[in-house]
């Protein structure tokens, strides 16, 4: 379709960093106001609004995606989430690191990388620590790793939940909409949680329809950190080598819309480490979200938020991974000495969760 538009000096690839950009701004601002957290709906102290937030966000995604694929608009019989081989075993243990991480660093990726354009420096050096892990888990020196348990596989008759993809949109929604309720959220957070949700359709169409183009075509992607940050990460120290592409404009998005949000709210604050151990336990985490993004194929929010949708067996695998580490973690690592190391560095107006 983009090749309809008459664009005589922007090519399709060129556009799509401009379009992740915009989506990234949105992110960013909608996810510092909400708190947008996978973490805190699973083991936070106010798990009840965050899971609200989460998953009213995930009912708008699901059933957005699911109305574009319906409409012909978009389709993910070729996309990744959709192999045939489904390569369980670094989904189960990717999964599982990531959600330990998540807990060692008490929060997850998107919502660190949020925190960072908030002035807190903890989640910024986490958020750097990740991009080369990942980096180095695709490309680098973890890459025999990920290649070897990725061949490890499960052969799917259906990459998908069987059935009509309509009927498990409205099964999400109305589970989202239990939760919504049942948090008693208010309008101030539950409309920005629907605007967050609806960017995951919204980056489907746009990537996957409205900059499709034959003669420079551009992957179909959605909101997503772990690839982004690495894809960010190479092209900071190789930009003349390289062009930016999608992830590196949806991350530097969320980078401004966060701070231009905590700017407005007046929550923008330093906060640093206060001890070796404290920075010690944050790069762990950091490191095991690296790795456990690349094998699970996606974090809470290109596995869980984006994926989801998708109704990808390999999504839902991912996220229930994430989860299933989270809360082993938290209740088998120590969580309770690990709160107490971090609340004293924890701004009260920005919490690092």
């Amino acid at each position: 379709m983009f090749e309809s538009f008459g664009f005589e000096n922007l090519t399709a690839p060129q556009a799509a960093v401009y379009f992740a950009l915009l989506i990234g701004v949105a992110f960013g601002a909608l996810a510092q106001i909400t708190r947008f957290c996978f973490r805190r709906a699973v083991m936070g102290e106010d798990r009840r609004q965050a899971a609200g937030v989460w998953f009213a966000a995930l009912a708008v995604a699901a059933l957005g995606t699911q109305a574009a694929i319906f409409a012909g608009l978009i389709s993910f019989d070729a996309h990744r989430f959709m192999a045939a081989d489904l390569p369980y075993a670094a989904i189960l243990l990717g999964g599982l690191a990531f959600g330990i991480g998540m807990v060692l660093t008490r929060g997850c990726v998107s919502r660190l990388t949020v925190l960072s354009a908030s002035g807190n420096l903890r989640a910024a050096l986490v958020i750097v620590v990740f991009a080369v892990v990942a980096h180095a888990t695709l490309k680098g020196v973890l890459a025999p790793l990920r290649t070897t348990l990725g061949a490890v596989t499960l052969p799917l008759e259906n990459a998908a939940l069987p059935g009509n993809g309509l009927i498990w949109a409205l099964i999400i929604a109305t589970i989202g909409a239990g939760l919504a309720y049942r948090a008693r959220l208010s309008w101030r957070l539950l409309v920005p949680s629907l605007l967050l949700g609806a960017l995951v359709p919204l980056a489907w169409v746009g990537t996957g329809f409205i900059l499709y183009d034959d003669f420079d075509p551009v992957a179909m992607e959605s909101l997503s950190f772990t690839s982004p940050a690495a894809e960010t990460l190479f092209w900071t120290l190789a930009s003349t080598s390289i062009p930016a592409g999608f992830g590196t404009g949806l991350l530097g998005g969320v980078l401004l819309g966060a701070l231009g949000a905590a700017l407005l709210r007046g929550q923008f604050q330093w906060a640093s480490f206060e001890s070796p151990a404290q920075t010690g336990r944050y790069m762990a985490g950091a490191a095991l979200m690296g790795v456990g993004g690349v094998l699970a194929g996606g974090c809470t929010v290109g596995a869980g938020l984006s994926g989801i949708p998708t109704l990808s067996i390999a999504a839902l695998l991912a996220i229930a991974s994430v989860a299933l580490g989270g809360y082993l973690a938290a209740k088998w690592l120590n969580e309770g000495a690990f709160a107490r190391g971090a609340a004293s560095t924890t701004p009260q107006q920005q919490p690092a969760q």
